[in-house]
This record gives C-alpha cells, structure tokens and sequence, in this order.
C-alpha cells in the first residue's frame, strides 16, 4: 500500500528486488564462465511465495496475475487520464463566470454603444449628476 502512495508508485518494489548482480570478466576466461555471480540467487521464502516480478515482469502493481494486472493498469489509465481530463476540462470550462467578469464586460459594451447612438461622449466630466449628490454642511462653506 505505502508503495502506491510514495513518488515512484508501483515501480518501487521492483527497484528493491534485487536480482542477483553479475558481471562479465574482461580477461580471457582459463576453462571457467565468463560471467561470475556475485551475489547468491535469493532463495524463495519457507513458505512457497514468489515475487509477482518472477512471474510476471511486467508486473503494474494490480494484481499477481498477469493479464488481471494488465487489465486493471488499461482500466485504470483509462479512467485515470481520459475520462478525468473529459470531465475535468468540460467541469471546469463551464464553471459560472467567477466575479461576474464576463457580464461586466457585456454591460460595459452595451452602454457604450448606447452612448455612440445617443452621440454623449463615453466618459462626462461629472461622472455622478452633480444635481443628485447631497453635500454636507461644511463642503457648502467652501
């Protein structure tokens, strides 16, 4: 289980099974092989289970059976990359306009070519009617 949640996902454990390292001698071999073991074949445990990457080294960390594994590793990219991408960017392009941007914008065009018809400029020096503002005492002393 921790493998599938760390970084490397199912390759983890095949990265810490070890097979048995050789390596191949450079010098001409005297009767012997060439190639020497340098570590022992792992023996299999006590209780008869071997390692799915022994029966299957396309292991895909679904199951040990080999073609249930393939199986679930298509079933799963399938789900996992087509149908969230689908969904995801078909839920997220018709999300409602956050901040009612997209309005603003369609509101701003429309008085704007309200005003080219009526031929007022688009911007008047008094942007609030200056008869409708209520002013207090003391801007009136001024």
């Amino acid at each position: 289980m921790l493998t599938r949640l760390s970084r490397f996902g199912p390759a983890l454990p095949r990265l810490l099974s070890t097979p048995p390292a050789r390596c191949v001698s450079q010098s001409q071999p005297t009767g012997s092989a060439a190639v020497t073991e340098l570590y022992p074949a792992a023996e299999p445990a006590a209780h008869g289970e071997v390692s799915p990457y022994v029966k299957n080294p396309d292991y895909h960390g679904f199951s040990t059976d080999p073609v249930v594994d393939e199986w679930n590793m298509r079933v799963g990219f399938f789900f996992g990359v087509s149908v969230a991408l689908v969904i995801g960017g078909t839920f997220i392009h018709y999300l409602p306009d956050h901040g009612m941007r997209q309005w603003a914008r369609r509101e701003a065009e429309r008085v704007i070519q309200l005003k080219e018809q009526e031929g007022l400029p688009l911007i008047d020096q008094n942007y609030y009617d200056p008869n409708k503002l209520v002013l207090t005492a003391a801007a009136e002393d001024e």
